[in-house]
């Protein structure tokens, strides 16, 4: 093996690396941040302090991470599991202390005919394990989202409605 690529990423030790598509790194590290990298560039990162306001900065770690392509997966060393988008890190599914202690892992299940079957309707399905010897599955709702064709006939009534008020309130608009 031959290194091609050296920087710091946290201040101290890391938990957590794993690859993700296009050559991103996601890691998580005992500085409790979460980072995701192009090469050697921050593209975003997490840490607790901001994301939940309120909660002493050391009260909570990362301690496992995993980058689907569209979801990122974290456990916690309180055993909370949440995911995230990837590319904005907006929180769609937060547990606190799923697990009675440490995430040790968390792994997404697979787009696979079996994988699928366990997702059901669901978007996206997280196996987070934890010392308590717990295997848990955590399963992301499908997000929903009009149809365009609705959404265009609802843009053309907004349309029609707008023309028929100005109608009104200003007689001889057409």
């Amino acid at each position: 093996m031959k290194k091609t690529l050296e920087f710091k990423a946290h201040d101290g030790e890391i938990e957590d690396i794993t690859l993700g598509p296009d050559n991103k790194v996601v890691t998580a590290g005992r500085d409790f941040q979460c980072c995701v990298w192009q090469r050697d560039q921050l593209v975003t990162g997490l840490r607790w302090n901001e994301n939940l306001p309120g909660i002493p900065d050391k009260a909570y770690r990362y301690q496992a991470c995993r980058d689907s392509g569209t979801f990122l997966g974290l456990g916690t060393v309180t055993g909370s599991v949440a995911i995230h988008i990837a590319f904005s890190l907006q929180r769609l599914y937060y547990v606190k202390e799923a697990h009675g202690i440490v995430v040790t892992d968390v792994a997404f299940v697979p787009e696979s005919r079996g994988g699928r079957e366990l997702l059901g309707g669901n978007e996206a399905a997280l196996l987070s394990v934890a010392v308590d010897s717990r295997c848990k599955l955590h399963l992301l709702p499908g997000r929903r989202s009009l149809p365009v064709w609705l959404l265009l006939l609802l843009c053309a009534g907004l349309i029609v409605a707008a023309i028929l008020l100005l109608q009104l309130a200003f007689p001889g608009f057409l």
